[in-house]
């Protein structure tokens, strides 16, 4: 799939959902001699997103809801993105109850109709899901300690990057 995209024929995309609550997903950090840096973890609302990321290209959409994400909340954010393609996409997924609901699997056709082809990734495979590697940066390296304070604090900084992955945000995916 990479050598078609890489040729021009495809564009490909990796999908997968994410979640941020005030549980921080920093391990371990550093500071200055006599400084003292923590954050406090906290159980509460979480924040999910679904993203569609072209790794060749940095390019990511995404929608985002407090709460749990439904399949119903999947098909329309793919409905919604798919009318938008323009040239032959597959979009790569993971294999998740969701990916595989009734509802799902019944839109297959119809987004194959517009040119956008679903490959689910073999299962226990999140390593070949380049989004993974976007979430980690997020959570782990783009999020600042700070980010954490409240929950809505913690939205805004998510949606800061997410506006921003492709320019400010980039990841550089050997080929």
């Amino acid at each position: 799939m990479q050598e078609l995209e890489t040729a021009g024929h495809v564009d490909v995309y990796y999908g997968d959902e994410s979640g941020f609550c005030l549980t921080s997903a920093i391990p371990y950090g550093w500071q200055f001699p006599g400084e003292h840096v923590a954050t406090r973890p906290r159980h509460g609302p979480r924040f999910n997103v679904l993203g569609f990321y072209n790794a060749a290209t940095n390019e990511l959409h995404t929608a985002a809801r407090e709460g749990t994400l439904d399949a119903a909340f999947v098909i329309d954010t793919l409905d919604a993105w798919a009318a938008t393609r323009t040239r032959p996409t597959v979009l790569v997924l993971d294999n998740a109850k969701i990916h595989h609901a009734a509802a799902f699997q019944a839109r297959i056709q119809a987004w194959q109709q517009q040119d956008v082809y679903i490959f689910y990734l073999p299962t226990y495979s999140p390593h070949l899901n380049k989004i993974e590697t976007l979430w980690r940066k997020i959570k782990y390296e783009w999020l600042r300690p700070e980010a954490y304070t409240s929950f809505q604090t913690l939205k805004t900084a998510v949606w800061h990057i997410l506006d921003r992955v492709g320019q400010q945000y980039t990841i550089q995916f050997k080929i």
